[in-house]
């Protein structure tokens, strides 16, 4: 895909930044369409046509619950090694972290097969996913997406003037591939791809996942979101990264807030071809939001994978007790292989929520294919425990 020359001020004058409070944060906006909806009493978080969206929380003060289970978050992160790193590069934080930075790209480059050109950092997967929309959507065009998926990059990709043409999920969760290849259009400007999916938690099988991003690619960008992948049964096995270094069309995100526990530190990366990678940073400046104390997390993180084996075993466990529960008790849950599961729920999603929060846990619920679901994020067992028996007293 080829994008018209334009400055990083021109681009800015077109008010880009400005639609849907887009010139915020990722969590800053998100924050604000939270406060928003609650303040205003709104069932659903977006203002959208769509059959996807989300419930609005309940108003709570975080330090009255007792088990917080809505982010996905690693509840036994950062690695020590890694927060001691934090610490300790907390005393040069009075110069920019260039330096460092650089050596981390190194490292992700050497770790992906890569080469540094093709490494585009940022403070959390999310903030690629909506520098990517800005970039590719300043003049309209679809993305072609599963229903449901992460809507971070969909939601951006719209504000600037895109369109999203979502493909419902097949029966056993997976993306439809068939259907989404034979949805584009001379319109379509990418196919954005979250494997494990977001809200589900279910895993495309990575040979079919392959062949279709290898033959795709020649027509149209492929995004693949892999913010989950080793978490997943065979990790990083079945990650699209390799396409990247046979030069396809291919970009693959990565966060070191999910198994690195480092969601608070923000920090992820993007792998695609050094021309993707050289047009986005002409408008954005990825690197620039990075703390170095975060940097120094990221590089010790990725130098030991004692923490990772443990996060990750820890994680099947308290996903293997959840998933016994809700199969005792009949309850209409998608396979997950990520560190949360989303099941339906026979009850109005506010509701909901008012009543898990009014409980101490806080969880997820939204609404897609004409039923109602809770994501619930795995904690400790105990925290686990926690919402097993709220749920008792509320289902």
């Amino acid at each position: 895909m080829k994008f018209s020359p334009i400055s990083r001020r021109s681009w800015l004058k077109q008010g880009a930044l400005t639609m849907a409070g887009l010139a915020m944060m990722p969590t800053e906006a998100w924050s604000h369409t939270v406060t928003h909806a609650q303040k205003n009493n709104l069932t659903f978080l977006f203002n959208t046509n769509s059959s996807f969206n989300e419930f609005t929380p309940p108003k709570v003060d975080d330090t009255t619950l007792k088990a917080i289970l809505r982010a996905n978050e690693n509840p036994y992160g950062p690695p020590p090694l890694a927060a001691k790193a934090f610490q300790d590069e907390v005393f040069s934080g009075n110069r920019y972290a260039w330096e460092t930075l650089n050596q981390l790209i190194q490292n992700i480059a050497d770790k992906e097969g890569v080469q540094t050109d093709q490494i585009l950092m940022a403070p959390g997967s999310s903030d690629i996913l909506e520098k990517v929309a800005m970039v590719f959507f300043q003049k309209g065009g679809n993305v072609i997406s599963a229903d449901p998926s992460y809507m971070s990059l969909i939601h951006v990709s719209e504000a600037v003037g895109g369109h999203w043409k979502s493909y419902k999920l097949l029966p056993d969760s997976q993306h439809d591939l068939k259907a989404m290849e034979a949805g584009i259009d001379s319109n379509t400007k990418l196919i954005y791809i979250c494997n494990p999916n977001n809200p589900t938690g279910s895993i495309t099988n990575a040979t079919d996942l392959k062949a279709f991003c290898s033959r795709v690619s020649t027509k149209v960008p492929v995004f693949v979101d892999e913010a989950y992948i080793e978490l997943s049964d065979n990790g990083l096995k079945d990650s699209m990264v390799d396409l990247v270094s046979q030069g396809k069309n291919v970009m693959v995100a990565r966060t070191f807030s999910k198994i690195h526990g480092m969601a608070g530190l923000r920090i992820g990366y993007l792998v695609g071809k050094k021309e993707t990678i050289a047009q986005i940073n002409a408008i954005t400046r990825g690197g620039m939001g990075i703390t170095g104390p975060s940097v120094m997390a990221a590089t010790t993180s990725l130098k030991g994978q004692d923490f990772l084996n443990m996060s990750k075993s820890k994680i099947a466990e308290a996903r293997a007790y959840t998933t016994a529960y809700l199969k005792k008790k009949n309850y209409n849950y998608l396979p997950s292989q990520t560190n949360f599961i989303i099941f339906e729920i026979d009850m109005d999603g506010k509701d909901f929520l008012k009543a898990m929060y009014g409980k101490g846990v806080g969880v997820r619920a939204f609404t897609f294919w004409d039923k109602n679901w809770c994501r619930v994020s795995m904690g400790t067992m105990e925290e686990m425990q926690l919402f097993t028996d709220a749920l008792d007293q509320i289902l």
